[in-house]
């Protein structure tokens, strides 16, 4: 079967990956896994948009592929104020199930080349009025929403709902923190008669070639995938590509990730946000820096595997970033910002810097509080590891001015003193 096919049945059929099972944290470590630094930054982002909202009377926190909803579960602690019981000033506070307990065996996704930040303009349409209120508290107006195809967790709070679709009319803020990289998607492999569907058998993972692409998919390609294939001066076909392979010859290097099913899901996202924000947190990469051969991997029990579609591992590539946030513009008809995770979490008060040492005199215990957040923040901005997150900003209703300061700055693609 096509790799959509086979992604969509291992990851979301009645056995599913997604669906069974204990569910992604036992198998890798998002960025929502590893620290409660993650969740606090966005309780700040929270803030910050009901506030240019105008305090609205209900304010939505959606979460696209909620896990078992340990981002909402963060999240709907710190709005209801309730006290850190780990004493750790300035953090989400433990709690049974919750991301700051990190999985040990589960290990981070590998992280792309860094690519640049793209920045567009913005329609004076998309503005929005700020009124003065709020005096209604937050905790009193939001209603959080976990959106995921497995059974709803018996021990999650009540206050979070729980469905498999995703809301209409939506104000406020919608998540999809790796989410877009598990939206199945298909792959293609050129031969002589041009662009072909890859086809894999579910149980093995043994590739063989398809049929042609369909003129949508190769539309995609021409637009955001150029081609990354090369002249072989070895070639025995005098075409200047590798050898035609036959239905049972071992499929050859150059291969592509058609990403226009993701284009379609981050699109359908968008357009159920009334007013607000749609924000992607993914691994991805831009035109100009697409990967050769792909990025098509697999994670089972903290370990890389083979990407086999048979249920039992995640199965997942990164993300045409680029691609999906052009989807989404035109559905939202305002600018989006594109950006690293760094600059994102820096711009809501997460920038791992180390505390001056003048604090530990005066606060000693204080101290070891911020040096705790900055060490949790330095492994959410590291460009190797979780820091390699590309985050797309893609306003609704709103101007991209009114969105955190410095949010989606400049990549910085020096290498590390």
């Amino acid at each position: 079967m096509r790799w959509h096919q086979a992604m969509e049945r291992a990851l979301y059929g009645t056995d599913g990956f997604f669906v069974s099972g204990a569910g992604p944290a036992a198998h890798f470590r998002t960025s929502v896994h590893a620290s409660p630094v993650f969740a606090g930054a966005l309780l700040r982002l929270i803030h910050h948009l009901d506030g240019v909202l105008g305090f609205p009377s209900v304010f939505d926190v959606v979460d696209v592929g909620a896990g078992r909803g340990e981002l909402l579960r963060s999240l709907s602690v710190g709005v209801s104020g309730e006290s850190a019981r780990s004493g750790r000033s300035g953090l989400i506070p433990a709690r049974a199930g919750s991301p700051e307990t990190p999985t040990t065996t589960a290990t981070v996704r590998p992280s792309p080349v860094n690519p640049l930040t793209i920045t567009t303009g913005y329609d004076d349409s998309c503005a929005s009025d700020l009124t003065v209120g709020g005096s209604v508290p937050l905790v009193e107006r939001v209603r959080f929403t976990a959106v995921e195809l497995a059974p709803r967790p018996d021990d999650l709070p009540e206050e979070i709902r729980w469905t498999d679709r995703i809301p209409a009319g939506v104000t406020g803020l919608l998540l999809a923190t790796e989410w877009l990289d598990n939206v199945p998607l298909d792959l293609a492999v050129h031969s002589q008669h041009g662009w072909h569907y890859l086809l894999v058998d579910p149980t093995s993972g043994e590739e063989t070639i398809g049929d042609p692409l369909s003129r949508a998919d190769l539309d995609w390609l021409s637009t955001w995938w150029p081609s990354p294939l090369v002249p072989d001066s070895d070639s025995s076909t005098g075409s200047g590509f590798r050898a035609t392979p036959t239905d049972r010859t071992p499929v050859p290097l150059e291969r592509v990730e058609i990403g226009r099913t993701r284009d379609e899901a981050w699109a359908d996202a968008v357009g159920h946000v009334e007013r607000g924000l749609a924000l992607a947190v993914d691994y991805g990469h831009l035109r100009a820096e697409r990967p050769v051969d792909g990025t098509l991997t697999g994670y089972r029990a903290g370990r890389q595997v083979p990407p086999v579609p048979d249920g039992s591992c995640d199965v997942t590539a990164h993300v045409a970033m680029d691609s999906v946030a052009s989807a989404g513009e035109r559905v939202a008809r305002c600018a989006y910002l594109l950006g690293a995770q760094r600059d994102g979490l820096r711009a809501l008060g997460a920038d791992g810097g180390r505390p001056p040492l003048s604090l530990a005199a005066g606060d000693p215990a204080g101290y070891v509080r911020a040096l705790a957040a900055a060490s949790a923040a330095a492994e959410l901005t590291d460009p190797a590891g979780l820091g390699g997150h590309l985050w797309l900003w893609q306003p609704v209703g709103l101007s991209t001015d009114l969105l955190p300061a410095g949010c989606a700055g400049p990549i910085d693609t020096a290498a590390p003193s």
